[in-house]
């Protein structure tokens, strides 16, 4: 029974570790980094594999019990709410950054693309109007 403590431990102390070394490669890339988005990227990943690896390292040292649950629940939320915020983030930036094409290569197809299905958009809201 004493060798299965022994695996816990070194299971979770790893786990824990790994967590650790993606919030420093988080703090790296949020310091040293000079775009917006590739300074959000990094926290992102950062935040979400990071405390994800460190809650997972915390269940296995604390067994089954109903504290193991609550861990496992912000996990499952953390892995939901942080991509998407991001994500949301992200958006917020390419919407409003003037200057955009010097940090990234914009797609103008993409502009066309829009366009074409907000026209698509509206002629369909033309033809319930009419039925």
């Amino acid at each position: 029974m004493e060798i299965i403590e022994w695996i816990r431990f070194i299971i979770g102390a790893a786990l824990l570790l790994c967590g650790l070394l993606i919030f420093l490669i988080e703090l790296y890339g949020i310091f040293h980094l000079k775009y917006v988005l590739n300074r959000m990227h990094a926290a992102a990943m950062g935040d979400t594999l990071g405390i994800s690896f460190s809650l997972v390292g915390l269940m296995i040292f604390s067994g089954w019990n109903f504290t193991t649950l609550k861990m496992a629940l912000i996990v499952v939320f953390l892995w939901f709410a942080s991509p998407v915020s991001s994500h949301l983030l992200a958006r917020l930036e390419a919407a409003t950054n003037e200057n955009l094409e010097e940090y990234c290569q914009v797609y103008p197809e993409l502009d066309v693309l829009e366009k074409e299905l907000k026209e698509k958009r509206e002629n369909q809201e033309k033809e319930e109007e009419i039925s």
